[in-house]
């Protein structure tokens, strides 16, 4: 209790701002009376900084979610496979360079104009040109071929297209402005922006003239908290749902639960592959990934509210069971023995005159990862492996993982995290955020980015983590370390029903209120 008895002031005054600024309407709590309204508090790390313009990052980057306010192409199941919102069929060429997407002829946007295939083309072309927060290098162009028809020219064959129209947002040709769209958005999606106090709240309302199912919440209320500020809220009953971590998991505010939900919201470290390094040999990086114990991660550092991590996308349809490993401290004592990495008598294991040491790197910007860190150098020194650790800032930490271990935190709806982080990039030979260079697992998920059918790639993509010879598991190279996936917690308040949740992605945000629309109270 401490920690919350000793908040700032600043804090407090951010409860009191939920009822006394941002006008009308006010977001007061839900009741009884209230059955279609609710009110959310998330991290102020997920207001939108360039508001609600897809070209500008809005339902895409590093935290993906449905961008409600607009609609997409397909959408993404709760088992991560691929559905319809607006097409309604998509052909793909066998060469994959070329992708006819059919949609309805019922949508209009909230000006009354309808939705057409030539808004598709426009906004595709414009995120391709405007987007510096996804990659659309793939495609050459789009264009409307009629009013319910877009095909999009690829520069590269690549299968897992559905996934990218699963989260750009369809914006209007005739009524884009770059300058102010972000702050005041035309779209068809399910829901309106009625009203953004910057730093402080957004106000949704449910779009009357949707062409879906119409949304149970026909108002939702977001507002950006700190943490501390967010379970203040929840005490003073002030919110329906606010965000929360393990840190505040053993209180037991009064008309609230506590809601726990599986997540792809990794963390895990880098292993430099560098010849002549300790890492380098892969003896040693086997030895870590087994010598591990995840569970007690779990435990001591997230209060039991995570699962543990083998890979990049544990439980996605492309996800290489392969990768699943049992704690051995034994089975890894006995690979750095057979490294040549013999036990000193201080503990450190040693070989040739070289102690076994590394530094450690995490991101000082979290705690989380900081515990993390210093659990995973603690198990590591009972293997015989000194380390030190190391907080970093983001503006040096990627130039330093190239021959360090940084704890990282990945995890997306898509095989293209995995092309990330282990395929070399250009010509450089390695692969971009540590050094990893391994042809065959390169040309797997070439292979499966031109498949012309999107399920038979993610065979691909699973081959490229371990086709029974070689790959990135522990049988293979090992050059990353996964530890857990964090569980993304939530204080609910009792009545409020939450609709099935998909697995979530990276980043404790957005991805809550994907099917907001769906909720109701008891």
């Amino acid at each position: 209790m401490k920690r919350i008895l000793s908040l700032s002031l600043s804090a407090l005054l951010a409860v009191g701002l939920l009822t006394g600024c941002g006008g009308d309407p006010d977001p007061t709590p839900t009741t009884a009376a209230s059955k279609d309204s609710v009110v959310i508090a998330m991290g102020t790390t997920s207001e939108p900084e360039a508001g609600f313009d897809p070209a500008y990052g809005w339902g895409a980057g590093e935290h993906v979610h449905e961008p409600l306010i607009q609609s997409t192409l397909t959408v993404t199941n709760t088992d991560l496979t691929i559905g319809y919102d607006l097409a309604t069929d998509m052909q793909v060429s066998e060469d994959g360079l070329t992708w006819t997407v059919t949609i309805r002829n019922d949508v209009k946007f909230t000006d009354g104009e309808p939705l057409t295939a030539s808004d598709v083309a426009f906004t595709y072309n414009t995120v391709k040109e405007a987007s510096s927060v996804n990659d659309f290098t793939m495609l050459d162009y789009a264009e409307a071929t009629d009013d319910t028809t877009v095909v999009f020219h690829m520069v590269t064959p690549f299968s897992i297209w559905p996934y990218t129209m699963a989260i750009v947002g369809i914006v209007p040709e005739h009524a884009y402005d770059p300058a102010t769209y972000g702050s005041n958005p035309i779209g068809s999606g399910r829901y309106i922006l009625k009203q953004w106090d910057r730093g402080q709240q957004v106000i949704l309302e449910a779009n009357p003239d949707y062409y879906g199912e119409a949304p149970q919440m026909k108002q939702v209320t977001i507002l950006f908290m700190e943490e501390d500020a967010a379970f203040l809220a929840v005490q003073a009953g002030q919110v329906d749902l606010a965000y929360t971590s393990a840190t505040y998991s053993d209180q037991s505010p009064a008309g609230y639960t506590l809601a726990s939900y599986q997540s792809v919201d990794n963390r895990g470290f880098n292993l430099p592959v560098i010849e002549g390094t300790l890492t380098g040999d892969v003896l040693v990086r086997r030895a870590i990934n087994i010598g591990i114990d995840r569970q007690e991660m779990i435990d001591n550092v997230l209060n039991g509210y995570g699962t543990p991590a083998y890979s990049v996308c544990d439980q996605l349809p492309w996800y290489n069971d392969a990768s699943e490993v049992s704690y051995d401290p034994e089975g890894a004592a006995a690979l750095l023995d057979q490294a040549g990495w013999t036990m000193g008598a201080d503990g450190v294991r040693e070989k040739d005159g070289v102690k076994a040491e590394l530094n450690l790197l995490y991101p000082t910007s979290d705690s989380v990862r900081q515990a993390l860190c210093a659990d995973f150098a603690n198990q590591l020194g009972e293997l015989g492996i000194s380390c030190t650790i190391e907080g970093v800032g983001w503006d040096t930490a990627y130039d330093r993982a190239q021959t360090e271990p940084l704890i990282w935190g990945w995890g997306a709806h898509t095989p293209m995290e995995l092309y990330n982080i282990y395929h070399t990039i250009g010509d450089t030979g390695t692969a971009q955020y540590s050094p990893y260079a391994n042809s065959t697992v390169d040309s797997y998920m070439d292979q499966a980015l031109a498949c012309s059918d999107l399920e038979e790639s993610y065979e691909l993509w699973q081959k490229a983590q371990w086709d029974g010879t070689t790959g990135v598991t522990q049988d293979g190279d090992i050059p990353w370390v996964w530890l857990v996936n964090v569980d993304h917690l939530y204080w609910v308040r009792e009545g409020l029903q939450v609709a099935e949740q998909k697995i979530h992605p990276h980043g404790h945000g957005w991805s809550i209120v994907n099917n907001v629309d769906q909720w109701s109270w008891n």
